[in-house]
C-alpha cells in the first residue's frame, strides 16, 4: 500500500508541478518557483492537502538534489578561475564575505539567535550571500549577455559562490559540535576525497571514458555511478553526500566529456528536482503576518547587500558604472542552493521550520523581482547610472565588450568530424599556409564525441569540445552563439539522434544571424535543405574537399549567397538517373 502511495503522490507531484510551470512560462516567472507553488497546492499545510505523506516525496527528492548538486559541480571550471582577472576574483572573495558579515548583522538586529545549539543568524547570512545559479544563467543567455563582460563578472562571482557553498557544506555537519579539531578533520576528510576524486579522474577515469565514449547510454550510467560513488564515500566518511556529490562533479569539470555529461544528467537531473522542489513546497509553513514581514524585509536587505558587495569593489577597480551596476542588478536573488542549505539545516535541527519558510518566501519574492530586474537590467542601470553621475560619481568611457579582454569566439564550427570534415580541415591548413590567412585554424572549433578525434585535434592546437552534437544542451554550453559559419559534413547516415534538418533548425534558433552549411546524400534533399533556409548544402560527391574549403574561407568575408545562388541552379538543372 505504501508503495502505491509513493507513486501516485510522485505522479501527482509531477501533473501539479507541470501544470504551474506551463502557467508561469506563460508569465515569464521561474519554474523553479512554480514547483514550489505547486507544492504549496497540493501540500497540507496551506494547500489541499492531497499530499499527506511528505517523507515519501522527500526520499525521492534526496536524488534530486545529489544530482543537482553534481551538475553544479561539473559547471565549476577551476582552470577559468584561476586565469580570472584580478576584479573577477576579488569580487567572487569579498562579495561573500561582505554579505555574511551584514547578514549577521541584519538577522541578530531582527531578533535570530546563534549560538546555544540555534544557528538562525548564521543560515539566514549564508543564504542570503548566494545567488541563483539557474535563473541568473538562463535569463542572460536568453539575452546573449554571458560573454559580455558583466555577463563574465556575474558568472565568475556565482562559481566563487559556488566554491563558499562548498566550504560551508563541509563544516555544517559539525556546526553543533565546533571545537576546532573537529572542523579540521572535516576539512582533512574533504580535501582527501578532493585529491582521491581528482587524482581518478586524471589517471584511471579517461581510461574508462575513453573505453566507452562511443556509447551515449553507458557513458550517462558512468557519469551518474561515479557520482553516486563519491557521495556514497563522503557519507562513509562523515561528510554529507550533497557535499560529495559536489566533489565529484568539480573532479569531472575540466574532463573533455564534461559537456556531454551534463547535457545527459540534465534530462534524468530535472526529474528529480523538480520532485525536490515540490517537496520544498510541501513544507512550507502557513504563512504568518510576521512571517511574510520577516520574508519581505530579508528580500530587500538582500538587494541591497548585491550593491553594498559588489558595486564598491567593482567600481574601484575601474569597471566603470555600467560593468559595476549590471553585475549587481543580475545577483540579486536568493539561490536554490540557500534552500538547499535550509532543507539540510532543518534535517540536522539546526534551525526550525519558520527559517526554512522565510527562505522559501524570500526565494519566491526574490525571484520573481530578479526575472524583472534581469530583463531590464540596461534600462534599470542606465537610470542609475544618471543619478549616480549627478552626486558626482564619475565613469570610464565606455568601450564594446569585445575589447574588455573577452575570451576568443572561433568563427568556424565544425559540428561533428568524421572523413569529410578531416580533409576540408586539411584543405583550410594548406590553402592558407603561406598567405595572410594562414592562422585560420585558430578560427575553428570542432564538437565531437570521439576521444581520438578530441586528442589529435588538441595536439595540432584546434579548439575541440567533447559533446554529442544532437543535444541542445551541448550546443548551449559550447556557447557557439558568435560564429560566423556553421558546419555540418557528416550525412544523415552517419549522424546518430539527429539530422542535418534538425541541426540547422536548431543552429538557426540558437544563433540567427548565423551562417549554416549543412551536408545532403542526394540532390533532391539538398533543394529541401535549401528551401527550409541552409546558406550552402554540401554534397561530398558532387563537391571536393578543396572547393569546400575555399567556400568556407570566402564565406567569412563575403558570405555564402553568391555561391548558393549558383548552386541552386546547378542542382536544379541537373537531370541524374539517380538524384
Amino acid at each position: 500500500m505504501h508503495e502505491v502511495d509513493l507513486l501516485a503522490n510522485i505522479g501527482l507531484s509531477i501533473v501539479v508541478a507541470t501544470a504551474v510551470a506551463l502557467l508561469a512560462k506563460a508569465l515569464k516567472q521561474p519554474l523553479l518557483l512554480a514547483y514550489l507553488v505547486a507544492g504549496i497546492i497540493i501540500g497540507p499545510e496551506i494547500g489541499f492537502g492531497w499530499v499527506k505523506d511528505k517523507e515519501s516525496i522527500k526520499l525521492i527528492s534526496e536524488i534530486g538534489l545529489i544530482l543537482l548538486l553534481f551538475i553544479i559541480g561539473l559547471e565549476i571550471d577551476l582552470k577559468k578561475l584561476i586565469a580570472s582577472g584580478r576584479s573577477l576574483i576579488i569580487s567572487g572573495i569579498s562579495q561573500f564575505l561582505i554579505c555574511v558579515v551584514l547578514g549577521l548583522g541584519f538577522s541578530l538586529f531582527l531578533g535570530f539567535e546563534i549560538g546555544g545549539g540555534k544557528f538562525d543568524a548564521l543560515y539566514l547570512a549564508v543564504g542570503m550571500a548566494l545567488s541563483s545559479t539557474m535563473i541568473v544563467v538562463k535569463l542572460l543567455y536568453d539575452k546573449f549577455e554571458l560573454s559580455t563582460l558583466p555577463g563574465r563578472i556575474t558568472l565568475g562571482i556565482l562559481i566563487f559562490q559556488d566554491i563558499w557553498a562548498i566550504l560551508f557544506l563541509a563544516i555544517q555537519p559539525n556546526l553543533l559540535n565546533p571545537e576546532v579539531i573537529t572542523i579540521v578533520k572535516s576539512f582533512i576528510k574533504g580535501f582527501g576525497l578532493v585529491i582521491f576524486s581528482i587524482a581518478a579522474s586524471k589517471y584511471l577515469l579517461p581510461r574508462v571514458f575513453e573505453f566507452i565514449a562511443k556509447i551515449p547510454e553507458l557513458l550517462l550510467v558512468t557519469a551518474v555511478a561515479w557520482c553516486f560513488l563519491i557521495s556514497g564515500i563522503a557519507g562513509a566518511i562523515g561528510l554529507s553526500r550533497e557535499m560529495g556529490a559536489l566533489i565529484a562533479g568539480v573532479s569531472l569539470s575540466t574532463f573533455p566529456y564534461n559537456i556531454d555529461v551534463i547535457a545527459k544528467v540534465i534530462n534524468i537531473r530535472d526529474f528529480f528536482v523538480t520532485l525536490f522542489f515540490v517537496g520544498l513546497g510541501l513544507q512550507i509553513p502557513k504563512p504568518t503576518i510576521s512571517l511574510l514581514i520577516y520574508a519581505a524585509g530579508a528580500s530587500v536587505f538582500l538587494i541591497a547587500t548585491r550593491f553594498l558587495s559588489i558595486f564598491p569593489i567593482l567600481y574601484s577597480l575601474k569597471n566603470g558604472l555600467r560593468g559595476s551596476l549590471i553585475p549587481s542588478l543580475n545577483l540579486a536573488q536568493m539561490s536554490e542552493f540557500s534552500l538547499v542549505i535550509a532543507s539540510l539545516g532543518l534535517a540536522l535541527n539546526h534551525i526550525n521550520s519558520q527559517v526554512v519558510g522565510i527562505f522559501i518566501f524570500m526565494f519566491a519574492i526574490t525571484s520573481v523581482l530578479s526575472t524583472y530586474m534581469i530583463n531590464y537590467n540596461h534600462e534599470i542601470q542606465e537610470n542609475l547610472s544618471k543619478f549616480l553621475r549627478k552626486i558626482g560619481m564619475k565613469d570610464i568611457q565606455d568601450t564594446p565588450d569585445s575589447q574588455d579582454g573577452e575570451e576568443k569566439h572561433r568563427s568556424i564550427i565544425f559540428l561533428g568530424f568524421f572523413r569529410e570534415a578531416s580533409s576540408i580541415l586539411y584543405e583550410l591548413e594548406s590553402q592558407a599556409a603561406g598567405t595572410a590567412d594562414k592562422k585560420i585554424t585558430d578560427e575553428i572549433m570542432v564538437i565531437d564525441f570521439n576521444p581520438q578525434v578530441y586528442d589529435e585535434l588538441n595536439r595540432r592546437s584546434i579548439k575541440c569540445i567533447y559533446g554529442d552534437i544532437s543535444s541542445l544542451d551541448t550546443l548551449q554550453h559550447a556557447h557557439i552563439e558568435d560564429a560566423k559559419v556553421v558546419v555540418s559534413s557528416i550525412e544523415d547516415s552517419v549522424l546518430r539522434g539527429t539530422t542535418n534538418l534538425k541541426l540547422m533548425r536548431m543552429i538557426k534558433r540558437l544563433c540567427p544571424i548565423t551562417q549554416v552549411m549543412v551536408t545532403a546524400n542526394s540532390i533532391q534533399a539538398a533543394i529541401e535543405l535549401y528551401r527550409e533556409g541552409a546558406d550552402f548544402v554540401f554534397i561530398p560527391r558532387l563537391h571536393a574537399a578543396s572547393q569546400m574549403a575555399r567556400i568556407i574561407s570566402d564565406s567569412l568575408k563575403k558570405g555564402f549567397q553568391t555561391s548558393m545562388e549558383r548552386e541552386i541552379k546547378n542542382l536544379m538543372e541537373r537531370r541524374e538517373v539517380l538524384p
